[in-house]
């Protein structure tokens, strides 16, 4: 008997589903990120309003001042669906785990210099505050918002705020004992220095608007906090004055906001690009939440950098400034 083997190519009949098909062009090839995204917002069948909110549907764009034609033209740059997003994060999660062990077993934590292990202590430890709060804002987007093409990624920040707050945890317990955590959450909720950011974080729990909170959380707090207190206080100060170790311990939220950084100012440069009453109502929040938040991390700056505070708080927002200039949002 003889058998004769060949290859026989079968060509699918459809290549991806129709309603990505419409936004792609034609019936293309879709990526894993384009047919996890694209229409995923429930937009019918409600049955009733929401007896907390009545005057909106339980998904609504109303919800936000800001109008889209297509509230799709929101994309993640880093095509981040569920998959992908945990892969780079697990990654992400290997490097950080190493360099806690690293200084953990070569005894990194107890060979720094009295008044940088202070000084991490009183600056770094409170912070985990700020990002759970910053969890909960995302979380809050993400609820309330409208399109997956921008609630999911805020799902994902949440996520990624969330495990922030847990390696300051981490990096508190590795340089000193449980009692510095209680130690930095009552300075959370009494010291002078952290009073005016804690009230920019308890202010934007009760923003109604869930673009502005976007705005106020993911493109001013953490486009200012993170390069002061992780790049210029940490990466730059600490390290030159023995404190290297502290730089391995928040590598993580170092490299994780010039990432998330690029996100959130593909998310600003599509909304100011849409129309102009747009762009008004943005850079309003913008100039808002800026003259908030620049005042706020004075202290912190002070507390780390003194004299020179005043200089490094002016280069982080001229930077800030020139990086949303790009999007359009020139302040």
């Amino acid at each position: 008997m003889q058998m004769d083997l060949r290859t026989v190519a079968i060509t699918p009949k459809r290549q991806t589903f129709a309603h990505v098909a419409r936004r792609i062009g034609g019936d293309k090839p879709a990526s894993r990120y384009q047919e996890g995204t694209f229409d995923l917002q429930s937009t019918g069948n409600f049955h009733y309003k929401p007896l907390w909110d009545p005057e909106f549907d339980h998904f609504d764009p109303a919800r936000t001042a800001i109008h889209m034609n297509d509230w799709y033209a929101f994309r993640d740059p880093r095509q981040f669906y569920y998959g992908a997003y945990v892969i780079a994060r697990a990654k992400q999660q290997d490097v950080a785990e190493n360099a806690f062990d690293f200084v953990e077993t070569r005894g990194l934590a107890a060979a720094l210099p009295d008044d940088i292990r202070a000084l991490t202590l009183n600056l770094l430890l409170p912070l985990r505050h700020v990002a759970w709060g910053s969890s909960m804002n995302n979380a809050t987007i993400a609820a309330y918002g409208y399109g997956a093409g921008i609630t999911q990624p805020c799902t994902f920040a949440s996520m990624d705020q969330l495990g922030i707050a847990q390696f300051i945890t981490r990096a508190g317990l590795l340089l000193a004992d449980p009692a510095a955590l209680d130690v930095a959450k009552s300075a959370w909720l009494s010291d002078d220095c952290w009073q005016p950011l804690r009230r920019v974080v308890e202010d934007m729990f009760v923003t109604a608007d869930w673009f502005e909170l976007f705005v106020a959380q993911n493109v001013v707090l953490d486009g200012l906090l993170y390069p002061l207190i992780y790049r210029t206080i940490i990466d730059d100060d600490l390290t030159m004055r023995g404190g290297a170790a502290v730089a391995m311990l928040t590598q993580f939220q170092s490299e994780w906001s010039v990432e998330t950084a690029k996100w959130a100012d593909a998310q600003i440069k599509v909304a100011i690009a849409e129309s102009a009453s747009n762009a008004e109502l943005i850079k309003g929040w913008l100039a808002k939440w800026r003259d908030r938040v620049i005042p706020a991390l004075m202290p912190l700056a002070e507390l780390a950098l003194g004299a020179r505070a005043d200089g490094s708080i002016a280069e982080v927002a001229g930077q800030w400034a020139a990086r949303l200039a790009k999007q359009g949002a020139k302040l």
